[in-house]
């Protein structure tokens, strides 16, 4: 009699979790929306309305109340700016990098820890961004800003024994929740500081403007919104993290 193996449980081809699918649907839609739902003109005063400008900002704008949406949209175009991209090509590169990093990030952080995160990316990224480009009327929009927050606070922990490059073959819940790598371990390590001088130096020729997606608004990149985004990920990722790091050994002697 042959003996019949138990059946494998089968895989999903895509292990992303909802939260970060539903971020990929809600940026298709508001790209769709306005593509296919607004004439020029509309788009126009969307982007007034929700991209980030500098010049919204200025004492001139205030006074002549130029930009819609009042003190409202001084606070929403914070966040609101990042759901919306150029043309397919910016909204591909940035799913492209979604996928990846949101995924391990959101593992680990938990749907609400990984949904306000992302927001206080893209809030850091519009505030560097309105630093370097005081008075700019060019509206600022995509979800980089938010993406490289989400690269560098993956940083933290991705490269951790058992972490998830150790178990990339195979999914594996438990290695995302490994302890993180001190702040101080992370920038020594060879690994980061390779990453960090790649991602850098791209950005570095976007800002030189060896590499551009055209001059149209919301085609330049906004290398410093990049910035402020990787460097606030790095930085508040212990502020986010739920996984609690081990105890020190208590070596004193007691009394």
């Amino acid at each position: 009699m042959t003996q019949q193996s138990e059946p494998k449980l089968s895989e999903p081809i895509f292990n992303v979790p909802p939260v970060v699918m539903v971020t990929v649907g809600v940026l298709v839609l508001v790209y769709g929306f306005r593509a296919l739902a607004l004439t020029d003109d509309e788009d126009i005063e969307f982007l007034y309305a929700f991209a980030f400008i500098p010049a919204r900002y200025g004492t001139a704008a205030a006074a002549g109340g130029v930009f819609p949406g009042g003190f409202g949209a001084d606070l929403w175009t914070f966040f609101t700016y990042a759901f919306i991209h150029a043309d397919l090509v910016h909204l591909g590169l940035n799913l492209a990098w979604l996928m990846p990093f949101g995924t391990a990030l959101a593992r680990r952080f938990g749907t609400w820890r990984f949904v306000v995160f992302m927001l206080v990316m893209t809030a850091a990224g519009a505030l560097a961004h309105l630093v370097s480009h005081i008075g700019e009327m060019v509206p600022m929009i995509g979800a980089s800003a938010a993406i490289s927050g989400a690269m560098a606070a993956a940083m933290r922990f991705v490269f951790q024994p058992d972490g998830p490059l150790a178990h990339w073959r195979a999914r594996s819940d438990q290695a995302y929740r490994v302890p993180a790598a001190s702040l101080a371990a992370t920038l020594r390590d060879p690994r980061f500081l390779l990453f960090l001088a790649a991602w850098l130096g791209l950005n570095a020729l976007f800002g030189f403007g060896t590499i551009s997606f055209g001059e149209e608004a919301g085609q330049t990149i906004a290398w410093q919104a990049h910035i402020g985004g990787f460097f606030a990920g790095l930085f508040l990722f212990n502020a986010f993290d739920p996984v609690v790091p081990p105890r020190e050994p208590n070596t004193e002697p007691n009394g």
